[in-house]
């Protein structure tokens, strides 16, 4: 990949790249760190990664960055930043979007990365497949069981009353 190329790539996935790990971990902090930290890695891969696979390679990067970051957080971390993550409990109807973040929110890691990947930032089965980790039934499975847990989630009336 040549510089324009990089630049070009920055322009392009940086803000996908950012949206899809500020959902995942709810810090701003946090996702510009993962997103810097991935685009670095990129840079110093750029010789070896083919334009065409630079989105893909990029996503990939950021979750695992983010992953690493959240699990030694989470072993290391202190309070005050896992209960800013956290998010208040909202009373009542707040519309349907944040209906549908709280109900992401209450979504195992994996299925609320697939869901992400998939519904959010248009990948296929197969990108999204790379991007985890994951076989293509695994994706599809994990996709299959996050939107029933959402349907389900969003139909209840203590949700939306």
């Amino acid at each position: 990949m040549t510089r324009t190329e990089y630049n070009r790539t920055v322009d392009h996935f940086s803000d996908g790249v950012y949206r899809f790990i500020l959902k995942m971990c709810k810090s701003k902090e946090m996702a510009e760190d993962v997103v810097q930290d991935s685009f670095m890695k990129l840079w110093e891969e750029v010789e070896y990664i083919a334009y065409d696979k630079a989105k893909s390679f990029l996503f990939s990067t950021a979750y695992h960055r983010m992953i690493d970051v959240l699990r030694r957080e989470t072993k290391f971390g202190d309070i005050e930043n896992v209960a800013d993550r956290a998010g208040d409990v909202q009373e009542g109807y707040t519309g349907l979007q944040e209906i549908l973040d709280m109900a992401l929110e209450k979504l195992p890691p994996v299925q609320k990365t697939v869901i992400l990947l998939r519904d959010y930032e248009a990948y296929s089965y197969e990108e999204i497949a790379g991007i985890t980790g994951l076989n293509e039934s695994q994706v599809k499975v994990y996709i299959f069981r996050a939107r029933a847990f959402m349907k389900a989630y969003i139909r209840r009336p203590d949700v939306v009353v």
